[in-house]
């Protein structure tokens, strides 16, 4: 059973957030969508763990069914969710992130490490030089019409609804692993994921480079608790490889999802539903093994 709500933000945003299962349970499970700029798309993953523990989802401020205008900072973002955990009555969460919510999942933990039970990073964070390898990942899944069209679309100020779309499924179609049912399902959400905010997504990503995870994983490491893993598709275009260094820096364990791409969910279901389970359910279970 789904929960709907709104939460007043402490600078009075308000933020509309979903509960699916039992509410009552603790700690909370609760999930962060990816964008920057996008609203929330991961009920089909909160489906695969409802029935384990409280699920809790959000658009975040400027997207979906949380309206707000105003200049975004990863700050703010991680005072949202410290202040919806505090609406959910929640002393305590297990952050499962995907894509950018990976970003903003470390982040929560590297200024709210008493409030994360555990953390699963799915498809993220990237750090280091991964996007030389991911650009030219993404071109070689790409015609050279395609690209030239990508580019074009790209210099249009103020794109139709049909140009939009075109855009967002051209940019979106090589995430996937198999590219017929990637581009069929960059083109449903290309009108799902509506509307993209775009200033979100540039003042997110400045704020990043102002301040870049990079130069605190030491710090990260330091505070991660004890269940931190790491999630990927092995056929994500943004290299794999770079997950498996920040493994390596973390010291937490990395599970790759053989024939997924960036939403492992979609192409590996009962892959991604076994883990998700495990890690929800089991606090002491060890992952398998790559």
């Amino acid at each position: 059973m789904e929960t709907h709500g709104l939460a007043s933000m402490s600078d009075e945003a308000r933020l509309s957030w979903t509960a699916l299962g039992d509410r009552a349970g603790k700690p909370p499970v609760v999930m962060l969508h990816g964008g920057p700029g996008l609203p929330d798309y991961l009920g089909e993953a909160a489906a695969m763990v409802g029935d384990l523990a409280p699920v809790y989802r959000y658009d975040q401020r400027g997207t979906g069914r949380s309206p707000w205008r105003g200049r975004h900072s990863l700050a703010r973002h991680v005072d949202d969710l410290a202040e919806l955990l505090d609406v959910w009555d929640a002393p305590q969460a297990v952050l499962i992130g995907h894509s950018y919510g990976t970003d903003l999942a470390s982040r929560f933990c590297l200024a709210h490490s008493d409030r994360v039970a555990a953390m699963l990073l799915m498809c993220g964070p990237f750090v280091g030089d991964w996007r030389t390898g991911y650009r030219a990942e993404r071109g070689r899944r790409m015609s050279a019409a395609q690209q030239e069209r990508r580019r074009a679309l790209e210099e249009v100020e103020d794109r139709t609804e049909e140009q939009e779309v075109e855009l967002l499924t051209l940019s979106w179609f090589t995430d996937h692993a198999d590219p017929e049912r990637g581009r069929r399902w960059a083109a449903q959400d290309a009108r799902r994921r509506r509307p993209v905010n775009w200033a979100m997504n540039a003042e997110l990503g400045d704020d990043g480079r102002t301040d870049p995870l990079d130069a605190r994983l030491d710090e990260l490491r330091a505070c991660l608790p004890a269940r931190t893993e790491l999630l990927g598709g092995a056929d994500d275009p943004r290299p794999v490889s770079a997950l498996a260094s920040l493994a390596h820096r973390l010291d937490i364990p990395l599970t790759r999802i053989e024939g997924a791409g960036h939403e492992p969910w979609l192409e590996r279901p009962d892959a991604v539903h076994a883990h998700l389970r495990r890690f929800v359910r089991a606090p002491g279970s060890s992952p398998p093994s790559p």
